[in-house]
């Protein structure tokens, strides 16, 4: 059976957390955050964590995260 391949573009935005857990990225924290409030940006700040309902599809497409 040959070996399963990484999905590349996930595993450039999907991470996993010492305890197993799945995070990802916030979006809207790309640029032009200087006409953004600072309000808005830091309801976007830090990482977010996957649900479980998408859990199952992050490790299809990332096998040996």
């Amino acid at each position: 059976m040959p070996k399963m391949k990484t999905h590349k573009a996930a595993a450039k935005r999907i991470g996993v957390t010492g305890s197993g857990k799945i995070v990802r990225v916030r979006s809207w924290r790309g640029h032009h955050l200087e006409i953004k409030s600072s309000r808005r940006t830091r309801r976007y700040d830090g990482k977010s964590v996957i649900g479980k309902e998408q859990a199952r599809q992050v490790r299809r497409l990332l096998p040996y995260l």
